[in-house]
């Protein structure tokens, strides 16, 4: 023992605990750097709600972690983690991590802070008269800090957006519904789903395998027996429209038989570990070694891999979803990779970039289907990739979507959805859905169509299940099939308009789904409502997350004054500042537009997007208190670059006394001249305007548009009871200038 006023040996001095060497269970973690943190301190002066800091399963407004009376007495931990059967209502990290937060005081001003950094952050958040406040501390990493001072939600959004990264405009197909389980057993099986959606006239546009596709969870193969002709069942599906998505995870079975293991073993191309030894873990295949996607060489090496010369059995019809690319690792600490493991050469610890890998590998396969489109039709007909990733970060959007994880098919994980996805919508990731009916367990008929009915408006709608699931595709359910088959179907009438609200995402950074605070900044009741959404900045969703509901109420947001109406008749629901009931009969839950807007839609029903290009439009329009609306429609074809070299238009429908009105919308780009016209606007005429909250038939309807010397009389229908005004076969192309006029 020491003698009084010696230092103690270090290994005798709890102070020293963990700094130098940690162990966690079984777990190692050499710390060669010693101990290390940094943090600070972010308040925001009169904020009363602070959002972000996905991703949680908690609420969209932020509860405190700090001071008296505080809900939850840990930080919100940003973690990239595998996480097996998540708990709701809790600060703990999941599968991704975008250390955004924005605050709002409202009807004044709205801050966004970025911390980007990507290693283990926390985040303990204060709520107090004064305002709300950040207390953010790393173990690591960089202080790289970036204020963004609105003072509007979408002057945050831009802002934070003009850094991170604006989202990828994605393929129009992508937006559509996509048909996935764990798994499709073989190619009998696909051909058997496709056939089922085929014969019932039901819409769908992607189905998936999972890893049983594979021969022996080696990616980048088929097994042979369940899938002889991979490339064939691609073709065959897309000569009708639909696309296959296939997964590729991060972790390469240790085989040396296997050609991309010993290819990147041979390369040096695998994460190491402290050691400098190719690291090594557990997952799907066994004894797995990880890409190390921080180095570019190793990127190109993956993007490469994806190349049909390279990928046997894939076609230009096949897109990728990156799974498990936390990354997970079945046997460590927390199933993931431990942080002494080294990148780029050993000069980079795992620590300082865990929460980047996902993104570097959904990066990388971006890039590969960049590079296979390349080589397929020239110049800007190239298609445009679509990636699915579980793993995110700040910038995860500019390439593709993400999902919300293994959630359950039980009332409160519906219910947990909105809130987890207008938390990522508030952080910049706009392409983002939770697994329809819930990955795990076998929900009950009434849960699979409240299911459906809610995921039909979230920018990215996909069903999916556990291997050990019931079969579940929505033909199987009966009289409840209908119901299905009516949700999916509205998503499909609504694709023109999903579409430009993609498109504004890419254009600003304005989030697909809205919290209501987004739109109504100003309406202090409004500001922690998260129990229903905005998609676009048109229709207001409520979803029914209880067993046994008729009805919802609703209170509605906006200006005082301002009208809503129901979106499936027209009927004006109520006004602003009013709490309505909404009926919830069992085929349909609560949808209004906000008055003041125009929605574009095609109501022909097809079996899939690709096959509605040539339909024509329907344009609703819902006027606000003083008789105006606007509204953007966004035109391109749907699939290609061509957007990029001009091949596209921003139509803006407008009421105004008494007359719609389209013209070029002032506040876009401009495409070339024509482009939109020769691409869409002349095989897609606009078949019918409908206008909500018209209370007296009009005396004559005209229409005036290109090539009309003088103005056409159109037929019309009025409904009293309803205020609908529906005009008929206008016959004018929404890629050109036209006006109809309403005596």
């Amino acid at each position: 023992e020491g003698k009084e006023g010696e230092d103690k040996p270090l290994e005798e001095d709890p102070l020293a605990t963990g700094l130098w060497e940690e162990s966690f269970q079984s777990h190692r973690d050499t710390k060669p750097r010693g101990p290390a943190s940094l943090g600070v301190d972010v308040a925001f002066p009169g904020a009363r709600h602070i959002y972000g800091l996905p991703e949680h399963a908690a609420d969209l407004d932020l509860k405190a972690t700090r001071g008296p009376g505080a809900p939850f007495s840990e930080p919100y931990r940003l973690f990239n983690l595998d996480v097996f059967e998540y708990d709701l209502d809790s600060p703990f990290g999941l599968y991704g991590a975008v250390p955004f937060a924005l605050a709002l005081n409202p009807g004044r001003r709205a801050a966004g802070v970025l911390w980007l950094n990507a290693a283990e952050l926390y985040a303990d958040v204060t709520r107090a008269e004064e305002g709300a406040g950040l207390h953010w501390f790393a173990e690591s990493g960089v202080m790289d800090l970036y204020a963004f001072l609105g003072p509007k939600p979408s002057d945050v959004a831009a802002q934070h957006t003009a850094l991170s990264g604006l989202p990828q405009l994605p393929p129009l197909w992508s937006v559509a519904y996509h048909q996935c389980r764990w798994n499709y057993n073989d190619e009998a099986d696909v051909r058997a789903v496709d056939a089922a959606f085929e014969a019932r006239d039901f819409p769908y546009d992607v189905i998936w395998l999972d890893i049983e596709h594979t021969d022996g969870k080696r990616y980048f193969t088929w097994d042979a027996r369940k899938f002889p002709d991979p490339a064939r069942l691609q073709e065959d599906l897309f000569a009708r429209g639909h696309r296959t998505v296939v997964i590729i995870d991060p972790h390469i079975k240790a085989d040396a038989g296997y050609g991309v293991y010993s290819e990147a073993k041979d390369k040096g191309l695998f994460v190491s570990t402290h050691a400098n030894e190719t690291f090594e873990g557990w997952c799907w295949p066994g004894t797995s070694s990880y890409l190390d996607f921080t180095r570019a060489d190793v990127r190109a090496y993956w993007a490469d891999r994806l190349q049909p010369a390279r990928y046997e059995g894939s076609s230009r019809a096949l897109f990728v979803w990156n799974d498990m690319n936390e990354p997970s690792v079945f046997n460590g600490p927390e199933v993931t990779m431990q942080k002494d493991c080294l990148h780029s050469h050993g000069s980079v610890e795992h620590r300082d970039v865990h929460n980047l890998y996902g993104q570097l590998q959904a990066r990388a396969t971006f890039e590969g289907l960049l590079v296979r489109e390349a080589d397929g039709p020239a110049g800007k007909d190239r298609g445009r990739p679509f990636v699915l990733s579980r793993a995110f970060f700040s910038g995860s959007q500019r390439y593709g979507a993400v999902w919300t994880g293994d959630n359950m098919a039980r009332w409160d994980h519906l219910r947990a959805a909105a809130p987890m996805l207008l938390s990522l919508g508030v952080a910049g990731i706009t392409f983002a859905g939770a697994d329809v009916g819930g990955f795990f367990f076998n929900p009950e008929p009434e849960l699979l169509v409240r299911w459906y009915q809610a995921a039909a408006y979230q920018p990215f709608f996909r069903a999916h299940a556990h291997i050990e699931t019931k079969r579940r595709e929505p033909y199987l359910f009966d009289e409840n099939t209908s119901a299905i088959r009516a949700a999916v179907s509205e998503r499909y009438r609504l694709l023109p308009y999903v579409y430009t609200a993609f498109a504004q995402a890419a254009a600003d950074g304005s989030p697909v789904a809205r919290a209501l605070f987004y739109e109504f900044w100003d309406d202090a009741e409004a500001a922690a409502a998260d129990d229903c959404f905005l998609l676009g900045g048109a229709l207001l969703v409520r979803p029914v997350t209880e067993a046994g509901r008729s009805e919802e109420s609703q209170r509605l947001p906006g200006p005082p004054g301002l009208p809503w109406y129901h979106a499936h008749d027209g009927r004006r629901a109520g006004a602003a500042r009013e709490t309505v009931t909404l009926p919830a009969p069992p085929d349909r839950i609560p949808v209004l537009q906000r008055g003041g807007t125009v929605v574009a839609r095609k109501e022909r029903l097809r079996r899939a997007s690709a096959q509605m290009a040539r339909d024509p439009y329907t344009l609703v329009v819902a006027p606000d208190q003083e008789g105006r609306a606007s509204g953007e429609a966004y035109l391109d074809d749907g699939g290609s670059h061509g957007f990029e070299d001009g091949l596209f238009g921003w139509r803006e429908v407008v009421l105004d006394a008494g007359k719609v009105a389209c013209r070029a919308s002032a506040a876009r780009p401009a495409g070339k001249p024509g482009a939109a016209a020769e691409w869409v606007g002349g095989l897609a005429p606009v078949e019918r305007v409908v206008v909500y909250g018209w209370p007296k038939a009009p005396t004559a309807v005209s229409v005036q548009g290109p090539g009309d010397a003088a103005p056409r009389a159109l037929t019309f229908r009025h409904d009293a009871d309803a205020g609908v005004l529906v005009i008929r076969k206008p016959d004018v192309p929404l890629a050109e200038d036209w006006d109809i006029r309403i005596e």
